[in-house]
């Protein structure tokens, strides 16, 4: 019990020098010439936060997101397939597949893939 309680001790004091350390060598300045700029979407951050956003760049990302689940749900299907029957999984995955890319095809369809008016 008493190694351990040292071992604690001992680890929490290492992580709590280090944190002090960091901050001390950090160059850190409240008027950052990086914090005064825009940041990578362009916006000022002194500015108005009620700008007008680009419904294209949020229609591209929920499309990124929705496509990044589904392929974290497709990424199974490779590893199941010892322990399943091959005729479920394939019609699994295909009708997953076949989802996928009825979704491609009506975003594609409707335009929201497409960053020129």
């Amino acid at each position: 019990m008493l190694i351990l309680s040292l071992t604690v001790i001992l680890t929490f004091l290492i992580s709590c020098l280090v944190m002090i350390i960091a901050s001390i060598l950090s160059k850190k300045t409240i008027m950052d010439r990086e914090k005064n700029s825009p940041y990578e979407c362009g916006f000022d951050p002194k500015g108005s936060a009620r700008i007008p956003f680009s419904l294209r760049f949020f229609l591209i990302a929920v499309i990124f997101l929705i496509f990044d689940v589904e392929i974290t749900l497709i990424l199974p299907l490779a590893f199941i397939i010892q322990l399943s029957n091959i005729f479920s999984w394939l019609l699994t995955g295909g009708f997953f597949l076949f989802i996928l890319l009825f979704g491609l095809y009506y975003e594609w369809n409707q335009g929201a893939l497409e960053w020129i008016d």
